[in-house]
């Protein structure tokens, strides 16, 4: 018999306490609030070997060549033995033309999708909540899934970082020191969702609290209610990622050697988007020329954001 090592063992005592809410719920997986034809069959072929699925949205705009979607997948073939994640990453496309492998149309009704909508537009609140409805439905199917926005260069393996026993980890856009500190700001442009009936409750209720808070974007109103997630019924458990390992341009506390993932955040504009991500891809690729002992020397440094 194969003896867990202590760690391992105390970790998952301490999920299956805080699983007691989880199995009270009784929720009903079969359950469907919006049809999603083809949802069903495309995840089998994307997921990992544990049920796991990246998730990512562009629309035209984004996805026309030398664009975010670009960059996007150009960063896993360039990053440390990361480019098999792209076989497991589900492209959302917002308009029939952003058309990719393992690429799901999501039929969005607001108008002008395929242009970079500004944050706070009606189109750009619309497409921000159907996109939740769709992450909803992933977890009723069974599949854990790790959202990431468009604008994030991927450079090493996130997983290998983020807590799998949490229900919800999520980057930040304030960082207080400490993964489980409600205190920490979150980013919803990087989380990872464990699939239990608990994490369907709470993508229920976050999409549900919209209606609390009108007009809002869903990580302001995340924001607003993570605390009562955390300590109501449901006991949802938060790590907050470090920025030294999921960093963006909001806070840029990462060094080249650690850092997994770098976001556009307090980035405004598409076109500036582009122009900075090319230039940190550009950071990342002079890094990767360098001999092992370069690189291992501490001293290296992002040349951008400025």
């Amino acid at each position: 018999m194969v003896q867990l090592p202590r760690r391992y063992v105390v970790q998952m005592c301490s999920v299956l306490q805080q699983r007691k809410c989880c199995r009270k719920l009784r929720y009903d997986f079969n359950a469907q609030e919006e049809s999603f034809p083809g949802l069903a069959e495309l995840l089998p072929k994307v997921a990992t070997d544990d049920g796991t699925v990246i998730i990512t949205s562009v629309n035209d705009a984004f996805a026309t060549p030398g664009s975010l979607l670009d960059l996007f997948r150009g960063s896993f073939h360039d990053g440390e033995g990361i480019a098999h994640l792209l076989n497991h990453t589900l492209i959302v496309a917002l308009d029939p033309g952003a058309v990719h492998p393992h690429c799901y149309h999501l039929e969005v009704a607001a108008a002008n999708v395929s242009s970079a909508s500004r944050i706070m537009t009606k189109s750009y609140l619309e497409i921000v909540w159907v996109k939740l409805s769709l992450q909803q439905r992933v977890l009723q199917l069974g599949y854990n899934y790790l959202f990431t926005d468009v604008d994030i260069l991927w450079f090493r393996n996130p997983f290998r970082h983020i807590n799998l026993y949490a229900d919800m980890a999520v980057s930040t856009g304030r960082f207080k020191g400490d993964t489980e500190s409600l205190a920490s700001y979150p980013n919803t442009g990087f989380y990872y969702v464990r699939s239990t009936n608990c994490t369907v409750e709470m993508l229920r209720q976050w999409r549900a609290a919209k209606s609390r808070f009108p007009p809002d974007h869903d990580q302001f109103i995340f924001n607003e209610i993570k605390a009562e997630l955390a300590t109501g019924e449901l006991q949802i458990k938060f790590v907050f990622l470090d920025p030294v390992r999921f960093d963006g341009f909001c806070q840029h506390h990462s060094k080249i050697d650690t850092v997994c993932t770098m976001h556009t955040n307090c980035c405004i504009g598409l076109e500036t988007k582009v122009h900075d991500l090319m230039n940190v891809a550009n950071d990342w690729k002079n890094y990767m020329n360098l001999t092992l002992s370069e690189r291992r020397t501490g001293k290296n440094r992002w040349k951008v954001p400025a």
